[in-house]
């Protein structure tokens, strides 16, 4: 089915394209008579805007591009979620991007957006990037970018995150609490924000309470479940085995539980375990796992609202960053 377009609109009312043009834009040079006989044909002719030709002018899309390390993470695909709602609400479509955790895709994915000339970018980062330079080219041609849960301390650019630090000094002062005394970390790669601080936060809380952090007792690895399967096993190699862990996130934390269950190691009698995201499956293993709960849809929300302010006007938006609360969800683990 054909459908009206600004010449017809044009051929109707007698005007030119670019008065009919301006006038659906709310232009101030048209007068109020104009645009509303405008405004009125185009409702009563079903008039829809054509984004391609407009995307083709000003060389931008009406699609937001968002790259994550993994769409499978339950907690990543909740923040897509959060994005896309605001996208829609403001007329703008997501193209999702997964880096697979890795540098090199990343970099291939942001160029690959970039040649879909997307209005914008919204990315957590893989744990091997270090340089970002692939973002600052994006930057230079006047396309905004938005990072969110983990971010680059020296880009400047507008960030979403969690307060990671307190999330972690709450979930190991209550294994404190509880009794834990010997207490390890499954930690993340140390290039990534969120795997200092949340190494930080378990350091303080340990060294607040009077108790001592073992270098054996730090951990370093991925994200994945994998990385806390053997994260697990080193553990339980050690002549003094932990009585409780607080790992990096959830799929490291249940890569640690199946590693206990496996080893006939009694979950929280003899270790203890919390992880962190509150992924739905911490709530489906037995015993659940006890977790820092991050509000990932508010984290997608966030983003994509800081996104589109970056669209709303001429002047260039100064960077802030949201710092949005956790909650610590105590379960049958602790």
């Amino acid at each position: 089915m054909r459908h009206t377009t600004i010449n017809d609109i044009a051929r109707q009312l007698q005007l030119s394209p670019s008065t009919v043009s301006r006038a659906l834009r709310d232009h101030p040079d048209i007068s109020r008579v104009t645009k509303e006989k405008v405004l009125a044909l185009a409702a009563a002719t079903n008039y829809q805007p054509n984004l391609i030709a407009q995307s083709l002018q000003t060389r931008r899309s009406n699609n937001i591009g968002v790259i994550v390390p993994e769409i499978r993470n339950t907690f990543f695909s909740t923040v897509i979620s959060g994005i896309e709602e605001v996208a829609y609400e403001a007329g703008y479509t997501i193209m999702v991007c997964q880096s697979n955790d890795t540098y090199e895709r990343e970099v291939v994915n942001t160029r690959a957006l970039a040649a879909n000339r997307v209005a914008g970018l919204l990315v957590s980062t893989s744990q091997e990037t270090v340089d970002f330079a692939h973002f600052r080219v994006l930057m230079d041609q006047g396309i905004p970018v938005v990072l969110f849960d983990r971010v680059a301390e020296d880009l400047a650019v507008s960030k979403v995150i969690v307060d990671d630090f307190d999330g972690a000094y709450a979930a190991v002062a209550h294994l404190i609490v509880t009794g834990r005394r010997r207490i390890a970390h499954l930690a993340g790669s140390p290039l990534l924000y969120v795997s200092r601080k949340r190494c930080e936060g378990w350091q303080a809380a340990l060294r607040d309470h009077g108790l001592s952090v073992p270098e054996e007792y730090l951990v370093r690895g991925g994200c994945h479940e994998e990385d806390g399967r053997r994260g697990m096993q080193r553990l339980l190699a050690l002549p003094e085995r932990p009585d409780a862990v607080f790992c990096i996130n959830d799929p490291v934390a249940i890569g640690a539980f199946l590693c206990l269950r496996e080893q006939g190691v009694a979950i929280p009698g003899e270790v203890a375990l919390v992880g962190f995201s509150n992924n739905p499956n911490t709530a489906l293993v037995t015993p659940r796992l006890t977790t820092v709960n991050q509000p990932a849809f508010d984290i997608g929300r966030q983003a994509a609202l800081l996104l589109l302010q970056h669209f709303s006007g001429e002047q260039a938006v100064a960077p802030q960053t949201i710092v949005l609360k956790t909650e610590l969800i105590i379960r049958e683990s602790t």
